[in-house]
């Protein structure tokens, strides 16, 4: 895979390992994060691109892409990973500050790079997006209003997006992780009582909690020709809860 590959969240997590499974694949890694020197970590790593940006802001997401095709003069894979937990509130208890916080990251930052790398993919005449959804995008339980709202507009994005330009030959698929041991939890602070208790059927699957790498092997494959015919797939990396 001799691609130029972006990925958001790089810098710990499903996106850490995307960068090292992606880099071993062949492909030139690009590791964005928030956190600046969590992105160099990753990103010396593999022996890639550190670039810090904040996706839930235009200017930065902008000056993220030019750095990339200044750098690489192409994108041709794209993970929109980066993502934040709310702190698992119902509707009536979700604040209105966690909800935009959630909502500006975890949708509006995926549509603003989606929307940032899109022309030159179109000018490439090809390209892969793989979005990182959750299990809460198809569930109403999952989560805490504000998460599963940002998950199920992911779902969304990915099937217009796929739809929007697949004669352009650029595809974009959503991988769904179930109960997976990364730190994303911490970014919400602390969880509702009332709707932690959602987290139930999560603990009931004890040894099925996934590790990153699980998650990055599947978002190489559909990233690769040999998904070449997947476009606007929702692929559930769960250990079997999206079956039950």
């Amino acid at each position: 895979m001799s691609r130029v590959a972006l990925i958001t969240g790089a810098g710990s997590g499903i996106g850490r390992a995307m960068a090292h499974r992606f880099a071993a694949a062949g492909a030139s890694v690009v590791a964005c994060d928030v956190n600046k020197d969590a992105a160099e970590e990753t990103a010396q790593a593999v022996d890639g691109l550190a670039v810090a940006a904040d996706i839930s802001d235009e200017s930065s997401v902008a000056a993220l892409v030019e750095t990339v095709v200044g750098a690489h003069q192409r994108i041709d894979v794209l993970c929109n990973n980066a993502g934040i937990m709310d702190n698992m509130a119902l509707p009536a208890d979700m604040s209105v500050e966690m909800w935009h916080r959630v909502l500006g990251v975890n949708l509006t930052g995926t549509f603003l790079v989606t929307h940032a790398v899109l022309p030159h993919m179109l000018r490439q005449g090809k390209g892969a997006i793989v979005n990182t959804a959750s299990e809460a995008g198809i569930r109403g339980g999952a989560a805490g209003v504000a998460y599963t709202a940002s998950k199920h507009g992911v779902i969304g994005l990915t099937r217009n997006v796929a739809w929007a330009y697949a004669k352009q030959g650029i595809r974009c698929n959503a991988i769904l992780p179930g109960p997976t041991m990364t730190g994303i939890a911490g970014s919400a602070g602390a969880f509702d009582a009332t709707g932690a208790g959602r987290l139930g059927p999560v603990i009931a699957l004890g040894e099925l909690m996934a590790q990153p790498e699980n998650m990055a092997d599947v978002a190489v494959f559909l990233a690769s020709d040999e998904a070449a015919f997947v476009n606007g797939a929702l692929v559930p990396v769960d250990g079997g809860w999206a079956a039950a």
